[in-house]
């Protein structure tokens, strides 16, 4: 119902459920973008869908940025309203706001001059490129609501105000899902757009989501209040949020720089094959994206509790939510595993892309019950505000041993596709347990944010 609550104190389960629940459904709403999106983009054919999932492949790198500022965000009023000192957590929230509209405007020029380009990096067809010029124009030209949509529901997370970030991805789908078709396929006075459509259904819905959040932020403020005074530039909190979002962002940067050079490989072996692992990755995004809420969940409990004095009560807050989140996402494994092409039929009948997404989703899901782990474990170090661990943990697993083993798996020893997938099992599987092992030393209860 969105009542306060205080999680410092109390059942530690009961907090990581008041909290998780709204959390997971936000995540489930921001997948479910992907999903709509490509449902539909998907019966334009192989080429439309090969160039919504090169353009998303790139644009994880203006994702990378949101969600690295959110989780500096989070960290910064958490800990504030963890200390009971909500006014420093509201100048920390408007911060936030005016370094998102720096950074977007500094990703739009070259997004909107160099689109073509952008998909010419990605693909050797001339058809995927004119295509999806448009689509890949319009996302990075209007990026400030994604920025926006995942910086402001950092706030609210950080603030333990769960269900109105939930509420505003709620806004955004809404619109998304009842215009998307329209405008890609020109129903009623609407005009057929194609691909581009699917964008301008996306960017009206996020905004709409993004005035409910400023509404919330700036009007009601039930747990913070923001006031238009504190969009003064305030460098000292800008450049702290910047240096705790370095380290968040570059681990997000580091992860998209490696998908980004697997959709490259994929790209090579043949379109039939990146359309599947597209339409694969939409799917996993479902199932991951929820479990991203509980993970968020897990570092806002860590940030409060480390603000109020309370390292262990943090702990053992991480690993609890770890261990639902493993729960989680085992049977979300098992379901790939027994149901992979049922799922992908479900996105498009032909006979090439549902066998190359059902190949990803089961190899992939071998490495589900440590992703669930892992994905809570390092959000709750970057709850405490350590966002460097993570990201050298991330150059490790993934520069330095996915990619090459990516090429060599795919490419040297001729396992294609195959060798790509199995490479992202055994990254992402080291990955958690490494960052399981970093928790436990326990370095991050000293953070100073």
């Amino acid at each position: 119902m969105g009542e306060e609550q205080d999680f410092t104190h109390g059942s530690i389960d009961r907090a990581i459920v008041l909290l998780s629940i709204p959390m997971i459904l936000e995540m489930m709403m921001e997948s479910l973008f992907a999903v709509v999106d490509i449902f539909f983009v998907s019966k334009l054919g192989a080429d439309a869908v090969t160039a919504v999932g090169e353009t998303e492949a790139v644009l994880t790198l203006i994702y990378s940025i949101a969600i690295g500022l959110s989780a500096a965000a989070t960290a910064m009023v958490s800990r504030r309203v963890g200390e009971g000192n909500r006014d420093a957590a509201a100048r920390a929230g408007a911060q936030t706001i005016v370094v998102a509209i720096i950074l977007s405007t500094i990703l739009a020029i070259p997004g909107y001059f160099f689109a073509e380009d952008i998909l010419r990096l990605m693909s050797d067809a001339p058809e995927v490129i004119s295509t999806g010029a448009g689509f890949t124009r319009l996302m990075f030209s209007f990026n400030l609501p994604i920025l926006l949509l995942w910086m402001l529901n950092g706030i609210f997370r950080g603030a333990g105000d769960a269900v109105t970030a939930m509420r505003a991805l709620w806004i955004a789908n809404g619109v998304n899902i009842v215009l998307c078709p329209l405008f890609i396929f020109g129903y009623g006075p609407f005009p057929e757009l194609g691909v581009l459509g699917s964008a301008v259904a996306t960017s009206i819905g996020r905004s709409a989501g993004v005035l409910y959040q400023l509404w919330h932020l700036f009007k009601v403020g039930r747990i913070i209040k923001l006031r238009f005074s504190m969009l003064k530039p305030d460098l000292e909190i800008m450049l702290r949020l910047l240096k705790l979002s370095a380290g968040s962002t570059g681990q997000y940067i580091i992860a998209s720089a490696g998908w980004i050079f697997l959709i490259g490989i994929l790209g090579h072996i043949s379109t039939e094959v990146t359309a599947g692992y597209t339409l694969a990755i939409r799917v996993m995004l479902f199932t991951l994206l929820p479990s991203w809420g509980m993970a968020n969940a897990a570092a806002t409990l860590v940030g409060q509790n480390l603000g109020a004095g309370n390292p262990e009560r943090a702990e053992r807050s991480a690993w609890r939510a770890g261990f639902f989140n493993m729960v989680f996402l085992g049977s979300i494994g098992v379901l790939y595993l027994i149901g992979g092409t049922w799922i992908m039929q479900l996105f498009t009948d032909d006979p090439g892309r549902v066998a190359a997404g059902a190949l990803a989703l089961r190899i992939m899901a071998c490495g589900y019950i440590f992703y669930g782990y892992g994905m809570v474990i390092a959000q709750s170090i970057n709850g405490a505000g350590d966002t460097l661990t993570p990201s050298l943990l991330n150059f490790i697993f993934f520069w330095i041993l996915e990619m090459p083993l990516a090429y060599f798996l795919a490419i040297t020893l001729g396992w294609a596709e195959t060798g790509v997938y199995w490479s992202v099992v055994i990254a992402e599987s080291g990955l958690a347990i490494a960052a399981m092992w970093v928790f436990k030393r326990g370095k991050w209860k000293t953070t100073v944010v």
